[in-house]
């Protein structure tokens, strides 16, 4: 039990992140509500809940969770696997991921980065706010952000850690700066890596990229052009979309619209 609670701890300040598995209602089996596992992104386990079989349908579902994080949620376990269901008689199983808060790191504390400060910090992510400007890079202009950093922004990015929880937006006030921030953040694991700017010039910085030799497979994974298009115009609708298709591509959304209305039925003809 203390080494579980340890890498449960360990977890949440910042080390890899860790599926916690805990036994709501035994249902019909003779088991004791409370019981807790943990599945490690390697699928190594710490304690049980009670059975080998429902470690087994926690960790054969671990992959999918750890890939696309979903809010803490009730699954019921059954000879099919987990499901979201009741089904009389079977285990209720709280599953969560936990992990250190994401963070959401604005490179570039313009107009649209203090923007994306606000919108993240609303949403619960650890802001972190750079730029190589001492009027721009000002704690009093984002009280949003958790840290500003003013630095230059490839030597402070090469010293960032960035990871599977980390989302970074690239916004800064050039091209220049934008591509030398780019070439320290690609192929780091990023769970969002996006840089604003028209087609043209982002297809030109992504070709340079091309040519230094930067993985294919690394350079389509970079968001350019940035965002979702919504018409955004102002700074903060700007920034609206980008952290709308941030939330699109971490929760598996697909942007259309939910707007909708049963067909009418036609009216008869009367006779």
């Amino acid at each position: 039990m203390l080494e579980l609670t340890e890498r449960l701890l360990r977890a949440a300040e910042g080390s890899d992140p860790v599926l916690l598995a805990v036994l709501v209602d035994p249902g019909s089996l003779q088991l004791s509500p409370g019981a807790r596992l943990l599945v490690e992104p390697t699928g190594a386990t710490i304690g049980t809940l009670g059975t080998a079989a429902l470690d087994a349908a926690v960790a054969a579902a671990a992959p999918h969770l750890f890939a696309r994080p979903p809010l803490p949620h009730t699954r019921y376990a059954t000879p099919d696997g987990l499901i979201e269901r009741t089904v009389e008689g079977a285990p209720a199983i709280y599953l969560e991921i936990v992990a250190a808060r994401p963070t959401f790191l604005v490179v570039g504390a313009g107009h649209i980065g203090r923007a994306l400060a606000r919108l993240a910090n609303f949403l619960g992510y650890r802001v972190v706010v750079l730029d190589d400007r001492p009027d721009y890079a000002d704690p009093q202009l984002i009280p949003e952000a958790d840290d500003v950093i003013c630095d230059d922004f490839e030597a402070a990015l090469e010293r960032f850690p960035i990871g599977p929880t980390t989302t970074i937006v690239l916004v800064t006030r050039g091209h220049k700066q934008d591509e030398l921030s780019l070439r320290k953040c690609i192929g780091r694991g990023a769970a969002y890596l996006g840089m604003i700017g028209s087609r043209r010039r982002t297809s030109t910085v992504l070709q340079h990229l091309r040519d230094e030799g930067f993985p294919e497979e690394e350079l389509d994974r970079v968001r350019t052009p940035i965002g979702l298009d919504i018409g955004a115009e102002t700074p903060e609708e700007i920034a609206i979309s980008i952290v709308a298709e941030v939330i699109l591509l971490r929760r598996g959304g697909t942007g259309t619209p939910m707007y909708y209305r049963p067909r009418k039925r036609p009216t008869p003809a009367r006779s």
